[in-house]
């Protein structure tokens, strides 16, 4: 029995693992070396994809799964269609996510990064030039109200921030935060915070119209999908001076181009998409992830919220 690995996974996971079949690691993702016919699992984290072509070549395969939240690198209606359970670790990474992203808007607003640069710089005189704010009393503009989502709603409420939800036909918002449609939430929050998934919906769902009704000044945080957010649109509205800033952990094209605009713009705070790196969340990503797969591969039943229900 094969379990085809595209990605490695914390060591404890892929000790869980080697005790169901024989671990194989993909040189390639796009043509893995192995045997495709002894293939029983496939597993990756963020890059490797598997596309219907991949779960074509492995005839005998009984489960596909990644160790993380978003499933846009795995094609879930292939899987439906062959009959192969999914597993992912849906809520696995909103505590860190979320902390990341709190930590994006206090710097970004509080301008932490560019002080401790120029203090580095032996520019201690910039502090007289200096122009952060504090975040208590700004509005904060929840996209997507999911367990990050609401999370970064409890952080943010904490720190006195208002926080407003884009509203959601099927999901009713808690007092205190307020429900709002998206052109309302564009047009008071202070801050703009994305928690979406990546589908044809909501693909370049802030575009050139969305970023326009943004307050001037306003400040932009991405921890989502880069995709999210029309990236000529972007760019385009930071070079004009209408947002404040932007901060993200995830961007269209990782890593950016080395003459992309957003590396030299000192309103532009990006991390290397590191927010679910942390030793805690992602040990624990991939322990459950591999433990869910490895009692598939045993014949017995996984936890059921593991599992992708589409």
């Amino acid at each position: 029995m094969t379990i085809l690995l595209l990605e490695s996974l914390h060591p404890e996971a892929e000790a869980l693992l080697a005790g169901a079949g024989e671990i194989v690691r993909a040189k390639d993702p796009n043509a893995p070396d192995c045997d495709f016919g002894a293939v029983r699992a496939i597993l990756t984290r963020g890059r490797g994809r598997i596309p219907d072509a991949l779960l074509a070549r492995c005839p005998a395969l009984r489960v596909v799964a990644r160790a993380g939240v978003g499933l846009d690198n795995l094609d879930t209606a292939a899987a439906a269609r062959r009959g192969i359970p999914v597993v992912f670790a849906p809520g696995g990474n909103s505590l860190t996510v979320a902390e990341h992203t709190l930590a994006l808007v206090l710097d970004l607003v509080r301008g932490i990064t560019r002080s401790a640069n120029q203090a580095a710089a032996g520019r201690w005189e910039d502090r007289g030039s200096y122009a952060g704010n504090e975040i208590r009393g700004l509005v904060l503009g929840v996209l997507g109200f999911g367990a990050i989502g609401q999370r970064v709603a409890k952080l943010a409420d904490a720190f006195g921030m208002r926080v407003v939800v884009l509203a959601h036909r099927d999901r009713s918002v808690p007092a205190p935060y307020e429900a709002a449609s998206l052109p309302d939430v564009l047009r008071v929050a202070d801050v703009v915070t994305l928690h979406l998934p990546l589908t044809p919906a909501t693909k370049g769902l802030l575009g050139a119209n969305e970023l326009a009704a943004m307050k001037a000044g306003a400040f932009l945080v991405n921890t989502a999908r880069g995709a999210l957010i029309d990236g000529v649109a972007l760019r385009a509205a930071l070079a004009a001076g209408r947002l404040g800033g932007f901060a993200a952990d995830v961007l269209e094209q990782e890593p950016p181009a080395p003459n992309d605009p957003l590396l030299r713009d000192g309103r532009v705070l990006l991390t290397p998409h590191v927010a679910s790196l942390t030793a805690l969340t992602y040990r624990a990503m991939c322990v459950d992830t591999a433990r869910n797969v490895a009692a598939i591969l045993r014949g017995e039943s996984p936890d059921a919220r593991s599992l992708f229900r589409g």
